[in-house]
């Protein structure tokens, strides 16, 4: 793959997590619509069309149908901190991430840690960034699976 094309394919991934950690922020704080509806609502506020952003749906499927055993292993692995207490955007990466780690084997578990520290760079203080790191060093050890090459 040409080095053009590989950027444009890590960036376009890179603007799919932001947005699904963005939806996911937004459904801590306004919870009642159905996931549809929400995601209608979500994408009519993004710049490119809903097809762009498959990669950020499949993200936030998979987190919706994995949220208890996500929120869980979040749970586990955040000593001393309880959901209740993290801050939301802090929570939103972290749901992201966890859930990648667990559940999308074909993205590597240090490519899943590295974008969530990436998110927090951007969307979460100093102090963040050392938490969610943290908190995904303890969800990774528990993984059998490699972890800088994607899993089967």
């Amino acid at each position: 793959m040409s080095e053009l094309k590989e950027n444009n394919k890590l960036s376009g991934r890179r603007e799919n997590r932001i947005a699904a950690m963005q939806f996911i922020y937004m459904t801590q704080l306004n919870k009642g619509d159905t996931l549809e509806r929400s995601l209608e609502d979500f994408f009519e506020t993004k710049e490119k069309p809903r097809e762009f952003y498959g990669f950020a749906e499949e993200l936030i499927a998979g987190y919706n149908a994995h949220s208890s055993e996500v929120d869980a292993a979040i749970e586990k692995s955040a000593t001393n901190w309880s959901m209740d207490r993290m801050a939301k955007v802090d929570l939103a990466i972290l749901r992201l991430a966890v859930f990648e780690l667990l559940f999308r084997t074909d993205i590597p578990p240090v490519v899943s840690i590295n974008e969530a520290i990436d998110l927090a760079k951007e969307f979460s203080s100093g102090e963040s960034r050392r938490f969610i790191n943290g908190v995904l060093d303890k969800v990774k050890s528990t993984l059998t699976r490699p972890l800088r090459s994607a899993g089967k």
